[in-house]
């Protein structure tokens, strides 16, 4: 089982998780913030692959997704070295030789051509995306047609690094937008970690002989979760 609080120290350390006072694209203040770019270096990527390695590993063993993946798909542009590192990771840790494929953000209408880059995806093939965060959603709903239309493939899930389990735009359902791409996509949508297990891990964990996040840090996610979160 993939260790909460391994991931949220690793997080913390590579400086993908920070704590204060952030604004984000949706205009909420939120006293957290994920920054993919912080994995910036291959030790590090190296590392973020091994924990997506471990959850797809994970949800194989637990029937969550199929034992025959064939391709680990990364949405341009954050995706693709997420879905670069986790197919190492997959190849290195399990033995399991799993194809790699990101789309372009323009068609290229030259050499090969096409829009996308990696294994060639064929009707029938299993794929599985990876990203780091929803938000809104949007990316994985512009992703999903563009995959489909280019092979009958069976998109059997989604990891992504963190659940923020923020409320979609059908807020008064009550539902998650992680929720809400689960049953509009029809994709099981699977995070290493939850915003709520960041909270409980990062209180137990020591930076400089003081937790990861003090008091009233924590109480100010917990606010904020009550507010936005589901």
């Amino acid at each position: 089982m993939t260790d909460k609080k391994d991931f949220v120290r690793f997080l913390i350390g590579a400086g993908a998780l920070r704590f204060g006072d952030f604004t984000l694209k949706s205009g909420r203040r939120s006293p957290y913030f994920i920054n993919a770019g912080a994995f910036d270096t291959g030790e590090k990527l190296g590392r973020l692959g091994g924990f997506y390695a471990a959850r797809i590993h994970e949800a194989v063993r637990a029937g969550e997704l199929p034992n025959d993946i064939d391709t680990i798909f990364g949405p341009a542009y954050k995706g693709i070295p997420l879905a670069a590192a986790a197919a190492t990771a997959m190849s290195r840790e399990y033995g399991e030789d799993i194809g790699y494929t990101f789309n372009r953000k323009e068609a290229k209408d030259h050499g090969e051509g096409g829009s996308f880059v990696g294994k060639k995806l064929k009707s029938g093939d299993n794929i599985i995306i990876v990203d780091d965060v929803i938000t809104a959603g949007t990316a994985v709903r512009e992703t999903v047609p563009l995959i489909r239309a280019e092979a009958d493939v069976n998109i059997c899930g989604m990891v992504i690094a963190v659940d923020r389990m923020e409320r979609g735009a059908g807020a008064a359902g009550g539902m998650s937008a992680v929720g809400e791409v689960s049953r509009e996509l029809g994709i099981t949508v699977l995070p290493i970690a939850t915003v709520k297990e960041i909270i409980d891990a990062a209180q137990s964990i020591m930076i400089g002989g003081s937790p990861a996040i003090d008091k009233e840090t924590a109480c100010r996610m917990e606010e904020y979760m009550a507010e936005y979160c589901v």
